[in-house]
């Protein structure tokens, strides 16, 4: 991978990865309600969740890390550096390698990784975790089941050290990470996996993509 040359924004601190798997991969538990929409609705998901990290305050910049050709052309359109899954191992190996590529660019910038399946997601809610986590040498925020992980931040000169996968709160939590548990950010916790995933972030207010293909899958005309 070519080396970045990032500029620095010292009042916006954060750079937010977010991981996007290949949508012929995404979103195997909603095959049954999504159907042939499964990718369409992996891509909206993750493009909303994109769109609003970049409408944080206090993100500097958000990097998509994806091989998928129609991932990185509609995040790339909508103003995150996308770059290479490397070394192609697996989801926490991709995040330790784009963690260390950022910060080889940008040493000021302090890292989070966030899951691209958070489609209600707001800006000002998303702030207000990462202000928290300012606090922590490594934080995380687990997700609305209180199984999973959402956001894990590692401030300057501190290793990322994701471990996403099964039981990821109880793993980050084992591994020093400082669980945020902050009620004003519900829709940092809402990702979706599941149909009543779904339906719950649509409760919540999905961002414009993925209202469209959930419109669809209710057969409800979109507004959009």
């Amino acid at each position: 991978m070519a080396a970045m040359t990032l500029t620095t924004a010292p009042t916006r601190p954060w750079c937010v990865l977010v991981p996007v798997k290949r949508l012929d991969l995404a979103k195997s538990r909603l095959a049954a309600v999504a159907g042939p929409l499964r990718g369409d609705l992996a891509l909206a998901v993750a493009a909303d969740t994109v769109s609003a990290a970049l409408g944080c305050s206090v993100v500097r910049r958000v990097v998509a890390v994806t091989d998928d050709a129609r991932a990185r052309v509609e995040l790339s359109a909508l103003g995150a550096l996308v770059i290479a899954d490397e070394p192609d191992a697996g989801l926490n190996p991709a995040l330790a390698h784009a963690a260390q590529q950022v910060r080889a660019a940008d040493p000021q910038c302090v890292v989070a990784a966030l899951s691209a399946d958070l489609p209600a997601l707001r800006p000002a809610e998303l702030a207000v975790a990462l202000s928290d986590a300012l606090l922590h040498p490594r934080s995380f925020v687990a997700d609305a089941a209180g199984v999973g992980t959402t956001l894990l931040a590692a401030l300057s000169g501190v290793a990322l050290d994701p471990r996403f996968g099964v039981r990821s709160r109880q793993r980050h939590a084992s591994s020093g990470g400082f669980e945020l548990t902050g009620t004003a950010y519900p829709t940092v916790r809402r990702d979706v996996d599941t149909e009543a995933d779904l339906w719950d972030a649509v409760r919540l207010g999905v961002g414009p993509r993925t209202r469209s293909v959930a419109d669809t899958l209710r057969g409800t005309p979109s507004s959009n």
